[in-house]
């Protein structure tokens, strides 16, 4: 087998895998431009494990394996940031997220009801109202 094609395929993914990631604003496109960068290595691993004998048998698909498991991980942990970031700005886009303040808190709602029902309960701060 000629290790050619596989490489430069490899190569193609992920340069436009690096692509996505500098030029995409969505979250979710940055997210899989990523995972496209992944799959370059994977192909990229498997590759080199089948064309060089190496010391280990199969140490390139275990390799591979173990990228795999960890795109999954990053995955999960990504969308839910992402999620989280569309519930807090109702967008996705990665230049409008400041990094150097916090996102401003909700404000309160108020207890529904007369004061003197309200007596006896305990405060956000913990302490109880009389």
């Amino acid at each position: 087998m000629r290790p050619v094609v596989p490489y430069v395929t490899a190569a193609l993914l992920f340069g436009l895998g690096t692509y996505g990631v500098l030029r995409r604003r969505n979250a979710v496109l940055v997210l899989m431009a990523v995972e496209l960068m992944l799959n370059a290595v994977n192909l990229i691993l498997v590759t080199a494990d089948a064309t060089v004998r190496a010391a280990l048998p199969h140490a390139g698909q275990v390799f591979a394996l173990f990228v795999i498991v960890l795109a999954a991980a990053e995955i999960g942990v990504g969308l839910a940031i992402v999620l989280q970031l569309y519930r807090l700005r109702a967008s996705v886009a990665v230049d409008e997220v400041p990094l150097t303040e916090p996102p401003a808190e909700p404000p309160a709602e108020p207890l529904a009801g007369s004061p003197a029902e309200h007596a006896g309960r305990a405060t956000t701060t913990g302490e109880v109202t009389r």
